[in-house]
């Protein structure tokens, strides 16, 4: 199993991205998925899910502002940030709900 994401980057406040995570070694209609995001000296904060059948899930934090979507042909989820703030400064990790299979992560940075 392994999750790659990408799509981080420098972004100015108000700004858009679209993250990816990209999975192999299972299939991502087939398992529950999470986005996390870390800041240093702060607990992993858990963002969006999205479950097998297509539901999904999002912190207060973060709903009206992420999005959280999959490609089952390209067995890839996504989370779109809109409306970018500084306070979404973060490693973003996208991670298998059961397994306990992580990505390495990928930065946002919000100028």
């Amino acid at each position: 199993v392994q999750l790659v994401e990408s799509g981080g980057g420098l972004v100015q406040a108000g700004g858009s991205l679209r993250l990816s995570c990209a999975a192999s070694g299972f299939t991502v209609d087939d398992a529950d998925m999470a986005w996390y995001r870390q800041v240093p000296g702060r607990e992993c904060e858990l963002v969006s899910d999205i479950y097998r059948d297509g539901s999904t899930e999002y912190a207060d934090s973060v709903k009206g502002q992420f999005t959280i979507s999959r490609d089952n042909a390209k067995n890839t989820v996504y989370l779109e940030i809109h409306s970018l703030k500084s306070d979404d400064t973060a490693v973003y990790y996208c991670a298998t709900e059961a397994g306990g299979y992580w990505g390495r992560g990928t930065q946002v940075t919000v100028s």
